[in-house]
């Protein structure tokens, strides 16, 4: 299928006045999707392997079509990327984590850092789906003084640990809330998703160095291994491979899994066996769940149409 997008484009002289609201209202829990959360963890730990993917699965649908709503409303996005790191954020704060959408700042709640922060869309409609704030919030997305930036901020989004978006920055900023926790003498956990092109940046091999220097054995590191960044596929930019052999060189635990198969990435989202940093290296698809999005480094921040919108969320209920 030949699919058409609107570009992330803005210019300077608009033909328009934007008038912007004069405060943002902030983001508070919703109470409801709240208790339904920790209904729905509790049935989670509960179920069979194969009963806990089904149900991630499904939430990973329902965060997919919020994605495609989100990012056609607000006209701008990277649809692309957050359709790819789905399935890893949903089995992490819905299956995996310990956190507190009613209290946000729970001092022993474990720790969840997107450093891939263009991918807000996807963060957002997952802390949205957990409870964090009321899933109707969505469609402030990068509106005028919107808590819901086009990268997350930690001040007004709840749910957010830190600011990313300049890539490099959120896994050392991970490492350093995992060393935080070592000190403390505390059991809660890090986990931080990183995209394979930023893991380019040279800040995140000092963060893993580091990681493995101090044994945090309470971090994880997930590459959502799309093998396409902004403009070509990684291999062509600076190849990447042999990735596993890089972090075992580094001093971790590698855990290489599909990144679509819910099961297989809850299991790699088990503590660690060894006393090391766990690295999981998830194989993904860049437009994950429309197929003529997949796979498509155009899809890094093009925007669908209306009728793009329609088909892929048309195949998303098949």
């Amino acid at each position: 299928m030949t699919a058409t997008a609107t570009e992330d484009t803005a210019t300077e002289d608009t033909a328009t006045e934007v008038t912007a609201p004069e405060a943002a209202t902030p983001l508070r829990p919703d109470e409801g999707a709240a208790r339904a959360y920790r209904e729905h963890g509790a049935r989670l730990r509960a179920a069979t392997p194969a009963e806990a993917a089904a149900e991630l699965a499904d939430l990973s649908t329902a965060v997919r079509r919020d994605i495609l709503t989100t990012i056609r409303s607000a006209g701008m996005g990277h649809v692309g990327g957050d359709l790819s790191v789905t399935d890893l954020m949903v089995t992490a704060l819905w299956g995996t984590l310990h956190v507190h959408p009613t209290d946000p700042g729970h001092p022993r709640r474990d720790r969840f850092v997107l450093s891939k922060g263009h991918c807000a869309a996807a963060l957002y409609s997952t802390l949205a789906s957990c409870g964090f704030f009321p899933r109707a919030r969505l469609s402030e997305f990068m509106a005028p003084l919107s808590p819901l930036g086009g990268h997350p901020a930690r001040l007004k989004v709840p749910g957010v640990e830190t600011n990313t978006g300049p890539l490099g920055h959120g896994f050392p900023v991970a490492a350093g809330c995992a060393l935080g926790a070592k000190l403390r003498g505390e059991t809660w956990r890090t986990l931080v998703v990183l995209g394979d092109g930023e893991i380019q940046e040279g800040s995140n091999w000092e963060a893993a160095m580091t990681a493995a220097h101090y044994g945090l054995d309470n971090l994880t590191a997930v590459v959502d291994r799309n093998r396409l960044q902004q403009g070509a596929r990684t291999e062509d930019t600076t190849s990447l491979e042999p990735l596993g052999a890089k972090w075992t060189a580094f001093g971790w635990e590698v855990r290489v899994v599909d990144g679509h198969d819910h099961r297989a990435v809850k299991e790699a989202y088990a503590p660690s066996t060894t006393g090391r940093p766990v690295a999981v290296i998830a194989d993904t698809v860049k437009g994950k769940g429309v197929s003529f999005m997949e796979d498509r480094v155009e899809w890094h921040h093009k925007v669908p149409t209306d009728e793009q919108v329609r088909l892929a969320l048309e195949e998303l209920d098949r």
